[in-house]
């Protein structure tokens, strides 16, 4: 909707409307460019086209993992939607549109991977998923510095600080399968966090992921994510890394994760768990610097991506073994 017409790195492109476009598709882009749901700075509804775009390589469909030898652009078969028409202002009828967009997309056996966009589309992205897989049947693994739980706000019960809620409250999803990883900061407030108890929602905010480690913590919230559930939808708010590390975004909060840590744990979801369903939120590029938060969300895209291929490959990864120890491994089981 914003800008030129391209795709993620030039991944080929396919038509909702004409299913034999994706009929063979592993994964889909939607751009889902709306920003109607933000509480603090505008702007995300330019993120599609900054996470499609920001990048050094060219645009060639075609990107090699250096650790995880795959190449999830050629491995898997990622086609591009283009945009959902999100109209500023009209955000029931936008999330509306959005849900419609992703259960095709998941109702054809490919995983919906969306740009945002504010978080107030991931209530129209699991949604989506939901009606693929069964209401209550995916579990939501949620990397944020917010809970976006809270209920009614500016008199509206949607917006960037509430799709949590909503899930929940539908039974699209279940508040004892929702894990929450990266939350700090000063909100919510007592009501909002007893109901979120109530729901048997599962938050590590940061101090408890410093105090036990990251990797203690992920093996925690993975065996309740698998547990029940038939797949996993990963959400990534990218203000869940520090603001050094991504400065464009509507609510910045400091002490978050840097972007390494961020690259780290998207990379293990993917790997170790069933991903059906993406999405990353609130890059707004109007207050982003030299496309810091534009290139890591980009990454953090191709990361997920790069996780489902060597998931479906059944590459064992070990990130303590050397590159060049890995890479003659290979040449020796070719030879």
């Amino acid at each position: 909707m914003f800008g030129p017409d391209v795709t993620f790195l030039g991944v080929p492109r396919c038509d909702l409307e004409d299913p034999a476009t994706y009929a063979d598709a592993d994964v889909v882009v939607i751009g889902a460019p709306f920003d109607g749901g933000t509480s603090h700075r505008p702007g995300t509804r330019f993120g599609p086209l900054a996470i499609r775009s920001t990048d050094y390589l060219a645009h060639d469909g075609s990107r090699p993992h250096l650790a995880l030898r795959v190449d999830a652009l050629q491995d898997l078969q990622v086609l591009d939607a283009g945009d959902v028409e999100m109209p500023p202002g009209h955000i029931e009828r936008s999330l509306d549109a959005l849900t419609e967009a992703v259960a095709t997309v998941a109702t054809s056996g490919a995983v919906p991977v969306v740009l945002g966009g504010d978080h107030s589309i991931t209530l129209a992205d699991v949604t989506g998923v939901a009606r693929r897989h069964g209401a209550g049947r995916v579990s939501v693994v949620h990397f944020d510095a917010h809970a976006d739980t809270g209920d009614v706000e500016f008199g509206s019960l949607y917006g960037h600080g509430q799709p949590m809620r909503r899930l929940i409250e539908s039974g699209a999803a279940r508040g004892d399968r929702f894990l929450q990883i990266g939350l700090r900061g000063y909100w919510p407030g007592p009501e909002t966090l007893d109901w979120m108890a109530a729901q048997g929602m599962r938050s590590y905010e940061m101090s408890e992921l410093g105090a036990r480690g990251i990797d203690e913590c992920l093996d925690e919230a993975f065996a309740i994510a698998v547990d029940d559930c038939d797949g996993v939808f990963l959400s990534v708010d990218i203000d869940v890394a520090d603001p050094a590390h991504a400065p464009g975004t509507g609510t910045p909060e400091p002490g978050g994760l840097s972007a390494r840590q961020l690259l780290d744990v998207v990379r293990r979801v993917a790997l170790e768990l069933p991903v059906v369903g993406v999405d990353v939120v609130e890059v707004s590029p109007p207050y982003d610097h030299a496309d810091i938060t534009a290139a890591l969300a980009n990454r953090v895209v191709l990361e997920a991506l790069s996780g489902m291929a060597a998931r479906r490959r059944g590459i064992d990864f070990d990130p303590r073994r050397p590159l060049l120890a890995h890479r003659d491994g290979e040449r020796d089981e070719e030879s």
